[in-house]
């Protein structure tokens, strides 16, 4: 059975492996306080349809409560531990299964294993508190094994935490006109690619959202991520096949191991 993985924009995407619905980080809104959506149109209502729903740490653009709130009841949801304690929200969305994992737990969904992984990157629940969750990766087993690094710098443990992967969705971007710690653009993403070694790779995290009133600040930095990591990719891992999607196109993957 073919993997089919879409991408919605910025670090949401749905995967569908195994007869189980994965979608991350889901943000489906067209403002998030100083942030617009300027490419892509809204996912549809189908988009929030899921099995599980994966978030990677608590920054408002990965888990945001109103997206949250529009899946269905049953919906299980995988969160960094302390999130229901950071973001009291959270507590609020009965609907949902929540767990709370950190890295080396593991989830069965189905004939999916979701693996969780580290990820270098700022967990908190900014700009409020000092509480602090930890930021994730995950690992979704099913027919492929799926890559979702969430928000995260390079780190040298990577591929050895990680594990072999067939597929990788790494963040290439951001939403604004500089990267602080704790992010991958697309050279660094090259170089995660490298050592990561999988059969095919989708840029995600960028070209998405942008600051009101910053269009004319440093504007490749919206648009180019995407191209740009096809072209690093193809020098540091030329043997992956990188797929960079439009907003709401799918890939179909045949993944034989």
């Amino acid at each position: 059975m073919p993997v089919e993985i879409t991408w919605w924009g910025h670090a949401t995407c749905a995967l569908e492996d195994a007869n189980i619905r994965v979608i991350t980080d889901p943000l489906f809104a067209r403002r998030l306080a100083h942030l617009r959506r300027r490419r892509g149109a809204l996912p549809p209502a189908e988009a929030r349809r899921a099995d599980v729903v994966l978030v990677s740490h608590l920054h408002a653009d990965h888990l945001h409560l109103p997206s949250l709130a529009g899946f269905g009841p049953g919906t299980r949801l995988l969160v960094p531990r302390g999130a229901q304690r950071a973001v009291p929200g959270l507590r609020r969305l009965r609907q949902l299964r929540i767990t709370e994992v950190v890295p080396g737990d593991e989830v069965r969904i189905g004939e999916v294993l979701i693996r969780v992984v580290p990820a270098l990157h700022d967990g908190r629940r900014l700009p409020v508190g000092p509480r602090r969750s930890p930021a994730l990766g995950y690992v979704v087993q099913g027919e492929a094994r799926t890559y979702f690094a969430g928000d995260t710098g390079l780190f040298d443990a990577m591929a050895e935490r990680v594990g072999p992967v067939d597929v990788a969705l790494l963040p290439v971007g951001g939403w604004g006109p500089y990267l602080g710690e704790g992010h991958l653009d697309a050279g660094r993403a090259a170089r995660a690619l490298a050592r990561l070694a999988p059969r095919v790779a989708v840029p995600v995290h960028y070209g998405t959202y942008w600051p009101i009133g910053m269009d004319a600040v440093r504007p490749h930095e919206f648009h180019a991520p995407g191209d740009e990591f096809v072209r690093l990719a193809a020098v540091a891992a030329p043997r992956v096949a990188v797929h960079r999607l439009g907003h709401g196109e799918s890939v179909r993957l045949e993944v034989a191991r």
